[in-house]
């Protein structure tokens, strides 16, 4: 079981810039945890996520020579992508596919067709750079803005990136809308047809259906989940109102009562949440 903890996207929809050595306090603790993967920042332009312009500088701060947890970073076209594979430190390259023609334009200024090449050139990137691509199905559970949407569509674009030999896939609830329904049955489709690929869920969620987001996934094989301490973040390019991330410690405590938690410092975590309410205290 992994989990992937997020402080990018717990970050990167805030106003008030975070200052570069409390983004290094805050990272440093996490990498005690034990967390499996660390999404730490994002190479992509300073106009459109202005509070992750710091990450290479972030980076270059931290101590990296006795953590277990390896760190991905979102990155948006190629040039991000080569620039983050010149990063030794960093394991994943992450890039958003929507399955909505809107938010793709949203969110990484091209069409759905010039997302599908930029990740076949990602994809070399990371294979002369020994990094590994992971790729999100944004809106992979419905959209706000009328485009078209069904399960078969998330299958197709499935198909593409099996094609492209994307070996993680993390369907995305940009905004929240999913059921637990449809978690179930979308998750456990793609779980059994494509045996190759690791398949995880990264839920936006209000804390009151949660844990039943979570149960689902859960019950459909999923062995990835995405989220950030305390609920914080949500996509600032999908809607005016941002919807929380899953809450880690919601997670955690899910997998506990499943006796399925993966071997994470208790203390360290702790720290971790009380360091969080001082770095998203505004």
């Amino acid at each position: 079981m992994k989990i992937i903890e997020c402080p990018r996207d717990a970050m990167q929809g805030l106003p008030v810039f975070i200052p570069t050595e409390r983004k290094v306090a805050y990272l440093s603790q996490l990498l005690k945890v034990g967390f499996d993967t660390i999404d730490f920042g994002s190479f992509v332009s300073p106009k459109a996520i202005p509070q992750l312009r710091d990450t290479a500088e972030v980076l270059s701060k931290l101590d990296l020579t006795t953590t277990k947890s390896k760190l991905l970073a979102i990155v948006a076209n190629t040039r991000g992508a080569k620039e983050a594979a010149e990063h030794s430190s960093i394991t994943y390259l992450g890039f958003p596919l929507s399955i909505s023609e809107t938010f793709q334009q949203r969110n990484t200024n091209k069409s759905i067709a010039d997302a599908l090449v930029s990740i076949e050139e990602i994809q070399e990137i990371c294979l002369r750079k020994n990094k590994v691509l992971v790729t999100y199905i944004s809106m992979g559970f419905g959209n706000p803005y009328g485009d078209p949407y069904d399960t078969e569509t998330v299958e197709q674009f499935t198909d593409l990136l099996s094609a492209m030999n994307v070996r993680i896939i993390s369907l995305a609830d940009t905004i929240g809308v999913s059921k637990p329904d449809q978690i179930q049955k979308l998750f456990g489709g793609l779980t059994k047809k494509y045996s190759t690929i690791e398949f995880g869920v990264h839920l936006h969620s209000n804390p009151a259906t949660a844990v039943e987001k979570i149960a689902a996934a859960y019950a459909s094989g999923c062995q990835r989940f995405d989220g950030a301490i305390k609920g914080f973040g949500g996509c600032p390019m999908a809607e005016d109102e941002l919807v929380g991330n899953l809450a880690t410690e919601t997670v955690l405590s899910y997998l506990d009562s499943k006796q399925d938690a993966p071997p994470i410092d208790r203390g360290a975590f702790n720290e971790a949440l009380l360091l969080a309410d001082t770095i998203f205290s505004h």
